[in-house]
């Protein structure tokens, strides 16, 4: 494919992902007290008892501008699909250039992650309070580019580095984590320019790259012992293939097995498209992990 015609798949793709009207969840509870502190659920449109419950995190650079508004209709999506969804909002950048002409600044250090912590620390307690028919032990994170980074790192909470405020003293009780073209390794990420420097601005000054990366990092947070699975399109051009792949391959230097579903001439945003096939796909990928 040319680049003229991968651009303007690109555009085709984003246009339709971003087409469908925002879906408003059946019940909305905060985990804290910040107004970016809140967690959207969506029941299962069956109504079955019993339902996986399906974390998701959504994209968009950790920049603010993107919330958890644009995902709404792959929650809704997989709400039809049987499952019963939690859709997480938490603090990004600033609204605010860091200078001029730069555009919205990427994530906020520490508070992205206090909040996603946050929110997996109270969800048992709000989903027995807003959807108690649903089944908590059958959990499976999911999240998308930048979304994908923070459900990766939500399920490796267990080996962050000891001092971490967010360590877990054993892993998540997850049944799985499928992460759709992630920002799953940093140093890839940041030679390719993933999203125009995004990763430098979230994680901060030069001299303290290493040692947040270390916080933050999901290639260095290896191995996990929890299901992972990676759903990539292999003309992606926001967050390329071998971002996914140096991922994949620092798990198996580590000895873990990392699922990568390549989806041909798919982009970057079919996997969040409930009018694409491509998120047919994701859903059963999901489904393998929580049934």
């Amino acid at each position: 494919m040319s680049d003229s015609a991968a651009r303007d798949q690109d555009a085709a793709e984003t246009e339709s992902a971003f087409s469908h009207p925002v879906v408003a969840p059946d019940v909305s509870a905060a985990y804290g007290s910040h107004p970016d502190q809140v967690i959207d659920f969506y029941a299962p449109r069956d109504g079955r008892a019993g339902a996986p419950v399906v974390v998701v995190l959504h994209g968009g650079a950790w920049r603010a501008p993107y919330d958890r508004l644009h995902i709404s209709p792959f929650a809704d999506f997989l709400a039809r699909r049987g499952f019963a969804v939690a859709s997480v909002e938490y603090r990004r950048g600033s609204e605010l250039p860091q200078q001029r002409g730069s555009g919205p600044v990427a994530g906020r250090w520490p508070e992205t992650f206090d909040d996603v912590a946050a929110a997996m620390d109270a969800l048992p307690e709000l989903l027995a309070r807003h959807m108690p028919a649903a089944d908590a032990r059958r959990t499976v994170v999911t999240g998308h580019s930048a979304g994908g980074q923070l459900a990766l790192w939500a399920a490796a909470r267990h080996v962050l580095p000891e001092g971490s405020p967010w360590r877990l003293p054993r892993a998540p009780a997850l049944r799985g984590v499928v992460a759709l073209a992630p920002i799953a390794d940093f140093a890839s990420a940041v030679r390719l320019d993933v999203c125009s420097g995004a990763i430098g601005q979230f994680l901060g000054r030069a001299e303290d790259f290493a040692e947040r990366s270390a916080h933050a990092d999901p290639a260095l947070l290896l191995p996990t012992g929890i299901a992972t699975a990676v759903v990539q399109g292999t003309t992606d051009l926001t967050v390329p293939q071998a971002v996914s792949e140096a991922f994949v391959d620092a798990a198996a230097q580590e000895g873990e097995t990392v699922g990568l579903t390549l989806l041909p001439d798919v982009g970057h945003f079919p996997l969040i498209d409930p009018a694409a096939d491509a998120c047919a796909v994701v859903a059963e990928e999901i489904a393998q992990l929580a049934w």
